[in-house]
């Protein structure tokens, strides 16, 4: 059991108090019980997301709508095991709903999660949300460091020079720049022409 699934089914069992339904939707190979959980009224949400993880990562499409909803969850975890299944799902639709949750102002105490599944994703909507949601976060007095910091991290991990001008700005924020210098270093130099 890798630790995604072990950190997850070891949440998702204290939720559901070691129920017999938590074992059943833990042991099932069966991707058609593990769909109507999540269509099903009166499911509760530990099931609906354990249900949603395990469809994912079989890259079961039936999971995309719950992942995505859990991947906007104000709870960290959930959004992780949300990004790690979407990263795994592999539906083309992933990626623009990421661009969508990381460039939310409304939501961005919880975009933490997108920003870093936008990079894993590698995807051409990667780097224009994470250069719109970075700059959004060099205003002054910023709460978001850590949805900044992702950000900044992530552009680096891509190596657009797209993202060259927005990670100098970054230069000029303590707590950014020792990753925006590591950043711009990993982004090829322009070549003479």
């Amino acid at each position: 059991m890798d630790e995604e699934l072990r950190s997850l089914t070891e949440r998702l069992r204290r939720e559901s108090g070691g129920s017999a339904a938590f074992d059943r939707l833990l042991a099932t190979d069966d991707h058609d019980e593990l769909a109507e959980v999540l269509t099903a009224p009166g499911q509760p949400l530990w099931a609906r997301e354990l249900a949603a993880f395990r469809l994912g990562r079989a890259g079961d499409r039936r999971a995309f709508e719950a992942l995505v909803l859990l991947l906007n969850h104000r709870d960290p975890p959930r959004c992780a095991s949300a990004a790690h299944a979407l990263a795994r799902l592999g539906d083309p639709r992933t990626a623009r709903a990421a661009a969508a949750l990381a460039t939310n102002e409304l939501r961005v105490a919880y975009a933490l999660h997108p920003v870093r599944l936008l990079a894993a994703l590698r995807a051409p909507e990667s780097v224009p949300a994470l250069i719109t949601t970075l700059e959004r976060r060099l205003r002054p007095h910023d709460p978001y460091r850590r949805v900044a910091l992702a950000c900044v991290e992530g552009l680096g991990a891509l190596g657009d020079p797209r993202a060259r001008r927005v990670l100098n700005e970054a230069l000029a924020h303590p707590a950014l720049a020792e990753a925006a210098v590591h950043a711009l270093a990993r982004i090829p130099q322009r070549q003479p022409g």
